[in-house]
C-alpha cells in the first residue's frame, strides 16, 4: 500500500485534476453500482455531505436513535444542515415500515417537511450487525412511498456484504446516495467515499468545500484506498473468523457476550465493573479496547489484528476474568 501511494501520479483534486482520485471515485461507483464518486477526508464528513446534499433548513430526517450519524457525529447536522431528528426504534439498528409509517406527521404548517431515511449497515451500536435485503427492503419501500429519499452509511458495508454473502452493489442498490470508509477493516490510513447520481455529487462536491474538505494532491491517499479495495475485501472474512473465535472464548471464560444475528468483526462484552476499570486493567496486559457503555465494552477486529494477537487479548482476558468471577 505504501508503495502504491509513493508511486502515484497526482494532480490537483478541487479542480477535478488529480488522476488517482478520479480513479478511485470512478472505480468505488462502479462497484456499488452508482453514477459518480467524491472522495472525502472521514465518514463523518460522507454522513454530513450526504445530509447537507439530500435536504434544506428545517426538513425532518428519520433516523435509528443509535445510528452513528445521530449519535456519533456531535450534532454536526444541527449545525450544517439545519435538519430536524425523528428518532426511530428498531431491531439491531433498523426501524420497520410501520415504524416509520406511524413516525410521519401530516403535511402541514405545524411539521417539518419530511425528507430522507438514514440506514446504517454494518450498525455500530448494534454490535456491527450486518442488515440484510430482507430487512433493508421492506422499510425502503416504505420512505419511497413517502416521498422520502433514502441515504446509507455503509461505513463497513463491505463487512456486511462477506459476512452476508452477497455482493455490496446488491445492498447498496435501493439507496440514493451510499458512503463507505476506507480505513477500518479495509486498511487504507485516510479516507471514505460518497457515491450517488451524478447531479447529486455535484451538489455534494460544493458542500464539500463548505466543509473544508477539498484537498490537493490526494492522489496519494486515494491510492491507499484503491489498494485496500483491491486487495483487502475478501479477507475481512478474517476479521469475522477472529471475532467470532474471540466471543466463544470469552463466553467459556464467564463474561456476558453480545452479538447480532449477523456478525461482522465487532464484540461487546457486558462487565458487573466500569468499562474504565477494566480497560485500564487490560492496557497494563497490552490489550487497547474502547468503552460502548458505562459496562460495556466494544472489541474490533481489522486489519492490524492477526492470531497472535487475538492470543494476547485472551490472555488479557483471562487474568480479568480471575478478578472477576474467580
Amino acid at each position: 500500500m505504501r508503495e502504491a501511494m509513493m508511486q502515484a501520479p497526482v494532480g490537483d483534486d478541487v479542480y477535478g485534476e488529480d488522476p488517482t482520485v478520479n480513479r478511485l471515485e470512478a472505480m468505488a461507483a462502479e462497484m456499488l453500482g452508482k453514477e459518480a464518486g467524491l472522495f472525502v477526508p472521514s465518514g463523518t464528513m460522507a454522513n454530513q455531505v450526504a445530509i447537507l446534499a439530500h435536504t434544506e433548513r428545517g426538513d425532518e430526517v428519520f433516523i435509528h436513535r443509535d445510528s452513528h450519524a445521530y449519535y456519533y457525529e456531535g450534532g454536526a447536522a444541527a449545525m450544517w444542515s439545519g435538519i430536524t431528528w425523528n428518532l426511530l426504534d428498531g431491531i439491531e439498528g433498523t426501524p420497520s415500515p410501520e415504524v416509520l409509517r406511524q413516525a410521519i406527521r401530516p403535511q402541514n404548517i405545524h411539521h417539518p417537511h419530511p425528507k430522507l431515511l438514514s440506514l446504517e449497515n454494518t450498525h455500530n451500536r448494534a454490535g456491527g450487525a450486518a442488515i440484510d435485503l430482507q430487512r433493508l427492503d421492506p422499510v425502503i419501500s416504505q420512505a419511497r412511498s413517502e416521498g422520502l429519499s433514502v441515504h446509507l452509511d455503509g461505513a463497513r458495508l463491505f463487512n456486511a456484504a462477506v459476512a452476508l454473502g452477497v455482493t455490496a452493489d446488491q445492498l447498496a442498490d435501493s439507496f440514493d446516495s451510499v458512503s463507505v470508509c476506507l480505513s477500518k477493516g479495509l486498511g487504507a490510513p485516510v479516507g471514505s467515499l460518497l457515491l450517488g447520481t451524478h447531479p447529486f455529487i455535484d451538489r455534494a462536491r460544493i458542500f464539500r468545500k463548505w466543509l473544508g474538505g477539498g484537498m490537493r494532491q490526494a492522489g496519494i491517499l486515494a491510492a491507499a484506498a484503491i489498494y485496500a479495495l483491491t486487495h483487502h475485501i475478501d479477507r475481512l472474512a478474517d476479521d469475522h473468523a477472529r471475532a467470532n473465535h474471540l466471543a466463544r472464548s470469552l463466553r467459556e471464560m464467564g463474561f456476558a457476550v453480545s452479538q447480532p444475528s449477523n456478525p461482522t468483526n465487532m464484540v461487546m462484552v457486558d462487565l458487573p465493573i466500569a468499562a474504565d476499570q477494566a480497560i485500564s486493567q487490560l492496557k497494563a496486559d497490552q490489550v487497547l479496547v474502547g468503552a460502548m457503555g458505562p459496562q460495556r465494552l466494544r472489541l474490533v477486529t481489522h486489519l492490524d489484528v492477526d492470531d497472535d494477537n487475538i492470543e494476547t487479548a485472551l490472555y488479557g482476558f483471562g487474568r480479568l476474568a480471575q478478578t472477576l468471577y474467580a
